[in-house]
């Protein structure tokens, strides 16, 4: 069933919005927690929102190669939250029903390289049920470093220019990992590009860069 947007649903662009930071170097991981939260997103659209971490690299043929890994909800799946990866391997959603998210559930996702692995694997993790569990495990060209990303981001469907009321989402505890397998919290001292208050929405840093809220101002 389409959706028909109101009058008062037309101050966001349609397309992506994201609001959070990417590294300005490279990374073998990340780690951190993503707070889960009931938004706006309207049911039979392309609509989106996603919190997530993300590792990339950009390739010599002009194609970005990535992995990401977090919650989302998602116009055509219903009024619900779910864990999901993202890999431009498959260019597939994939999400995991067995872990049941609600609002204000908190969850730890990890992305890492896998060390010394010729193929260039990276897994994606949760953590659920006291023990690490293994979403997906895809071999980038990316080498075992990475730039990594932290967003909440949001898609509107471009057949419906409307605001999507996204409650803020807490990320926090985010940690990025070095070469000798050791986290460190992404600081201020870390070389990082930020995106922010776009299409009415707004983020606001608590500690640089390890904590922050967005969500609709």
């Amino acid at each position: 069933m389409d959706y028909h947007p109101t009058a008062e649903e037309t101050s966001t662009p349609s397309g992506y919005h994201h609001l959070g930071a990417t590294t300005g170097e490279q990374w073998s991981g990340v780690m951190g927690r993503l707070q889960v939260r009931d938004t706006g997103v309207r049911n039979g659209t392309y609509d989106f929102v996603a919190t997530r971490f993300l590792v990339k690299e950009y390739l010599p043929t002009g194609r970005i190669a990535w992995l990401e890994a977090g919650w989302s909800e998602n116009g055509w799946h219903g009024d619900r939250q779910r864990i999901y990866t993202y890999d431009t391997n498959t260019n597939t959603w994939s999400f995991y029903d067995q872990y049941a998210l609600q609002e204000g559930t908190q969850v730890w996702i990890y992305l890492e390289a896998v060390a010394n692995d010729p193929n260039g694997t990276w897994n994606a993790w949760l953590w659920w049920g006291d023990t690490w569990n293994l979403l997906a495990s895809r071999a980038l060209p990316v080498g075992g470093q990475a730039l990594i990303e932290e967003y909440v981001e949001i898609h509107v469907d471009s057949r419906y220019a409307g605001h999507i009321a996204v409650p803020h989402v807490l990320v926090d505890n985010v940690q990025l990992r070095g070469d000798d397998g050791s986290l460190r919290y992404w600081s201020s001292q870390i070389p990082t590009v930020t995106r922010s208050n776009v299409g009415g929405y707004c983020l606001t840093w608590q500690q640089l860069y390890d904590t922050f809220t967005a969500g609709s101002c």
